[in-house]
């Protein structure tokens, strides 16, 4: 049974989250104590984290980036807030995907569901590693290493990546790659796709690979292997 550690102050938003869940074999933990959500998340070590942004004494931002210094467990947002700038501040820390309220709870519940799969069931099956100009992709760890230093990928930035390497210099749609990332495409926020090759490409610049994925204008991206 895979568990869910869910950081919301409404509570009947809460309820029916973890009762709508729990028929899909999914455990729900509501946080109860908004000033030891880190401490409460040390002691669950939850599969996957749900976050709304406006919470008690520290935003979901703020807890965001404390799970991330230790964690890449899977997480999403869920909050009311629609301006633009939310949801990339969310992605640029790491997040998953943000889904606005009011939401379906089938919609949230195929979401979690699909970035389950491919964390935990894509981990077990993936021991390998690949090399791309010049450096080393370890599919187990999420680490990318080139130039002695160490690159740690979201479960997203390195789908994307191993998606894109699987058809070097060749284009790969969006909707290619938003098939494959979250199985269904009707519960695919576009924005959410731009953000995380955006800040994939950033990381891969800030240790010296630039200009290794290219963006085809109304294509799609395009992962470069340099000869060297």
């Amino acid at each position: 049974m895979n568990s869910i550690f869910l950081i919301e102050d409404d509570i009947a938003i809460a309820e029916q989250i973890e009762q709508h869940f729990g028929h899909w074999n999914l455990q729900v933990t509501i946080a109860s104590d908004f000033q030891q959500i880190l401490h409460d998340f040390q002691i669950l070590q939850p599969d996957l984290v749900i976050i709304d942004i406006q919470l008690p004494y520290f935003d979901g931002f703020h807890w965001c980036r404390e799970i991330r210094l230790q964690s890449q467990v899977p997480i999403i947002f869920l909050s009311s807030r629609d301006q633009p700038l939310d949801m990339i501040m969310a992605m640029q820390l790491g997040a998953d995907d943000y889904i606005q309220k009011p939401f379906h709870s089938d919609v949230l519940l195929s979401k979690v569901q699909a970035i389950l799969r491919r964390t935990y069931e894509y981990s077990t099956h993936q021991t390998d590693s690949t090399l791309w100009n010049g450096a080393t992709i370890d599919y187990a760890s999420s680490i990318l290493s080139y130039q002695n230093k160490e690159l740690q990928l979201t479960k997203n930035e390195q789908f994307i990546l191993k998606i894109l390497l699987e058809h070097e210099n060749e284009i790969v749609s969006r909707d290619d790659l938003m098939r494959r990332l979250w199985d269904d495409e009707r519960f695919v926020n576009d924005n959410t796709l731009t953000v995380n090759v955006n800040r994939l490409r950033t990381k891969l610049k800030e240790i010296g690979l630039d200009d290794v994925i290219e963006t085809k204008k109304g294509l799609g991206y395009m992962a470069i292997r340099k000869e060297r």
